[in-house]
């Protein structure tokens, strides 16, 4: 082992540093990806909650996404003019709305999930074919443990056992 890969005050052993490389040139190329769909990254996300079954309202997906109820129900007005959903009465619940995709809708999400596939295999094109699944898996695992986690009350816990050391 090397001075440089003992020495962790390099960038390329900071988690940080690397979910962010990957997490910006994945960001970037998606954006191509997205960019006529109203709200891009976000706009896909509903279009993708839309094309789901069974259908979902309003509320559950904007808890899915993150996304505040207002600024969900602008995003869904512009992809609702281009016809690419519709909103539905909730049988179940007379208030709220289901949000469906259209015809125009479900081929506009196979299009754009077509295109996100290439951006991700290009992203994890350096890896060996056989470790991708892998990569997936364990990704997976990490993002739905993070999801659950209050991040300003349990990672705030971690840090703080954190002592600084004396060098």
């Amino acid at each position: 082992m090397t001075k440089r890969q003992r020495d962790s005050t390099h960038l390329d052993s900071d988690l940080g540093w690397m979910l962010g490389v990957l997490f910006r040139a994945y960001v970037k190329a998606s954006e191509r990806a997205l960019h006529d769909l109203p709200g891009g990254a976000r706009g896909y996300q509903v279009l993708t909650a839309a094309v789901g079954d069974p259908p979902r309202n309003q509320g559950a997906i904007a808890e899915d996404i993150g996304v505040d109820r207002t600024v969900l129900t602008y995003l869904i007005d512009d992809l609702e003019r281009l016809d690419l959903v519709v909103r539905h009465p909730d049988p179940a619940d007379r208030r709220s709305r289901l949000v469906i995709a259209t015809d125009a809708g479900r081929a506009a999400w196979q299009q754009r999930r077509e295109a996100l596939t290439r951006v991700e295999a290009h992203i994890l094109s350096p890896l060996p074919s056989a470790d991708v699944p892998t990569f997936r898996a364990m990704l997976q695992q990490l993002a739905c443990s993070a999801q659950t986690l209050d991040p300003l009350e349990d990672l705030c816990e971690v840090a703080l056992q954190v002592q600084p050391t004396d060098e």
